[in-house]
């Protein structure tokens, strides 16, 4: 998830805003649709309005915020239109507890990239962007913590923020502008200077008993979850000062969420960990205002030694009444925990529960004992129907209208939503027009766009997926690489297809010595990207050496003639011709006797100086693209320059734009097409940026001039990893974004 932060950071365009350009790129325009899948993705917590009967949002870590719309029963994405991408992680939400419209969004993926305060009064369709002076880590470790920004419920200008590294900061003109509250003792560690997270002002509450109508609130919480001797504080004048509250668990306990209920009792989750992974203990814990008194009220005490307690929600229809989520729990295994009588007695949900899971039916495909989920981070009452609960795991939300009856079931409540991070897209030219490889959910085949698929890649059983190749004469043979969650030594990471990826087979490469190092295998925990030859018989393994295969697995060689560490890739028409890109070497290497032997290919106008997709093989996309259909044609994106051969690379041509606009344009990824009418180049479809502007283009003339084919309302922060065209329809592109799903387009209808 941090390639595009990387890459935008050597570009040196993440934190400066697209102005305006003196000539306007020409553009056409499309029609925009999500590949259904349904969910994919962490969303951190679910937070209801109170102000309105069915209106509630969502917020991620990678893929923004969302507003659930009770008239069309859906999900809607509030973000589409930004460019920017660290705004897509998504750090707090807070809606206006009084006005249904107004709503705010603190935004900030990491703590080294730009962090805003965005207030919106139409529900999220249009944004105020309000940069702050803070740091956020909507995707850092603790980003299940919350919520931190606050809305005074008596005077809703004013805004409470806590930060994760700079302390508690205030705001009194709708979040417009801010200023660090100077009297909280809490200052904050200063933002690391590595890709460690802090904690820091995990919460603040507001107590509805200590103000009125027309005045500020008296009493606000702000917990710390930090290493601290202090870790929760309470101010009785509105926020000025501030005084630890004594009492309360041992100080290896780190407050993570709180709610207050209507006679001012404050509840507490801890954890020894922020989370979401490395949680070891957790309790639960209340605060009788009135007299002072904690109250250990923690479910389980049989099984703290695995473990928190991360998601938190009073019913507001019943007095008493609250839930618990645990989070962390692998071995007993994460449930919600639900209490009649404030914390007095617990029950498990988990035992009480069933799951209809017709909506999504790939979620079939996890464990019996990961059933009910992990990561439970969020959770939430309706607040206007106490039979109506809801709560969040690492990849998708589950909603129960049955929270009053003895028995529950459970279904998906992720209509809408599309927060997969695909790491591979394949078009081939026969069999399901769209094949994905997909971080945390496997991959899938997609005979329909509109649908969620029913079953993701199996055998090998590979959460990641991070590359996929199709046979170009055989396109119903397939093969994808990828990685589990924990290395296995001995286990698979590669797999083949005979019948366009609804069934897959493991392969294992055998162990190769790689210069003086002893025998070992290349292709542990998916480091190994695989392709297939165009009749789909031999498959070739690229890593630290290359290794072939043409009979499925039975037995291995290494090609000769080719450096340790190529790329390979098959051409896409002629079965016996290879191609081997040495990143190092700065050549291209070919194969014609089926990768037995490489020699080096002339390659004359192909710079030497190539970009060097080693680094990251597992998740960038190859800057290398055979054109099906065609043999010896090859396309090539070096430096953001594209080249081409269409005679097996012994000569390439750059592809050089005659549009002025685009002479300075950085090409990022890209993929082919099928040609335009009379057209004897394919299509190629490419994310391009340069200082002023950036977006997704066409070009139906080898790259002699371009046309944007997004626009202003589908940006998805420019957070777009993989590209592909569709070899059968013209004007069809694929496109995998970095936390938003996955894209199709196609021209407008006239």
């Amino acid at each position: 998830m941090k390639f595009l932060a990387s890459l935008f950071g050597a570009l040196s365009i993440s934190s400066a805003p697209f102005v305006a350009v003196a000539a306007e790129p020409r553009s056409v325009p499309y029609e925009w649709r999500n590949v259904v899948i349904g969910g994919g993705g962490f969303s951190p917590n679910i937070i209801f309005s109170t102000a309105e009967e069915g209106l509630a949002y969502l917020r991620t870590d990678v893929g923004g915020a969302y507003r659930w719309d009770a008239r069309q029963q859906r999900w809607i994405p509030l973000e589409d239109s930004q460019w920017q991408d660290s705004y897509f992680g998504i750090e707090s939400i807070a809606p206006d507890p009084h006005d249904p419209n107004t709503v705010y969004l603190a935004a900030g993926m990491y703590h080294n990239v730009p962090a805003a305060i965005m207030r919106s009064t139409d529900r999220g369709t249009t944004w105020t962007v309000n940069p702050t002076p803070f740091k956020m880590g909507g995707n850092e470790d603790g980003r299940g913590l919350g919520e931190r920004l606050a809305i005074d419920p008596y005077r809703t200008s004013t805004l409470f923020f806590g930060s994760r590294h700079e302390g508690l900061w205030r705001s009194d003109d709708s979040g417009r502008n801010w200023h660090k509250v100077e009297g909280f003792p809490w200052k904050g560690l200063g933002a690391p200077a590595d890709w460690h997270s802090h904690g820091g002002v995990s919460f603040v509450v507001f107590d509805p008993t200590s103000g009125a109508a027309g005045t500020e609130s008296k009493i606000i919480y702000a917990g710390v979850a930090d290493p601290a001797a202090q870790h929760l504080y309470r101010s009785t004048d509105g926020g000025t000062t501030w005084s630890a509250v004594a009492g309360g668990p041992p100080t290896d306990m780190l407050p993570v969420k709180a709610a207050i209920d209507a006679d001012g009792t404050l509840y507490v989750d801890y954890c020894t960990g922020i989370g979401p992974n490395d949680i070891r203990n957790g309790a639960v814990w209340k605060l009788d205002a009135r007299s002072g008194k904690w109250t250990d009220i923690t479910p389980a005490r049989d099984e703290q030694a695995e473990g928190g307690y991360m998601g938190l929600s009073i019913d507001r229809q019943h007095a008493g009444r609250l839930a618990v989520s645990t989070v962390d729990r692998w071995n007993h295994h994460d449930t919600v925990w639900l209490s009649n009588d404030s914390g007095g007695h617990w029950t498990s949900l988990r035992e009480r529960s069933t799951r209809d899971l017709s909506s999504e039916p790939f979620l079939n495909s996890e464990k019996p004992e990961n059933a009910f989920g992990g990561w439970i981070a969020g959770l939430a009452f309706d607040p206007f129907d106490g039979g109506t609960l809801a709560y969040t795991t690492g990849g998708t939300v589950y909603r129960t209208v049955d929270g009053l009856k003895p028995k529950l079931l459970w279904k998906p409540w992720v209509k809408g939503v599309e927060e997969t991070v695909a790491q591979s897209l394949i078009s081939p030219s026969a069999g399901a027009h769209l094949v994905s490889g997909i971080g945390d959910v496997h991959g899938f085949v997609h005979d329909r766009l509109d649908v969620p698929p029913p079953q993701p890649f199996l055998d090998p059983d590979l959460p990641h997926t991070h590359n996929l190749d199709w046979a170009g004469l055989s396109a119903n043979v397939l093969v994808r690489s990828g990685s589990g969650y924990f290395p296995d030594p001995q286990g698979a990471s590669l797999g083949w297809s005979d019948d366009g990826g609804h069934s897959w087979h493991e392969l294992i490469a055998p162990p190769v010595s790689v210069g003086n190092a002893p025998p070992a295998r290349i292709d542990v925990d998916g480091a190994a990207p695989i392709t297939v030859a165009a009749d789909g018989k031999t498959f070739l393994v690229s890593g630290q050496a290359l290794l072939a295969t043409a009979d499925r697995g039975q037995t291995w060689w290494k090609p000769k003639g080719v450096p340790q560490g190529a790329r390979a890739v098959a051409d896409k028409a002629a079965g016996k011709v290879w191609y081997a890109i040495d990143y190092r070497g700065g050549a291209v290497f070919i194969s014609r006797d089926g990768a037995h032997s490489f020699e080096r290919a002339p390659a004359k106008g192909l710079p030497s100086n190539l970009w060097d997709d080693r680094l990251n093989s597992r998740e960038t996309p190859p800057f290398v693209v055979a054109r099906p259909g065609q043999a010896g044609e090859l396309w090539f994106l070096s430096n953001g320059r594209f080249y081409r051969t269409n005679d097996f690379a012994r000569s390439f041509s750059a592809m050089t734009s005659h549009d002025p606009v685009f002479r300075d344009m950085f090409f990022v990824t890209f993929g082919l097409g099928k040609p335009a009418s009379g057209a004897s180049v394919p299509a190629i479809y490419s994310f391009g940026v340069k200082p002023t502007f950036g977006g997704l283009w066409r070009s139906t003339d080898g790259g002699a001039s371009w046309l944007r084919i997004n626009d202003d309302a589908h940006q998805w922060g420019l957070r777009y990893r993989v590209i592909t065209g569709d070899p059968r329809i013209f004007g069809r592109i694929y496109v995998a974004t970095d936390g938003r799903g996955i894209f199709y387009g196609d021209p407008a209808s006239p």
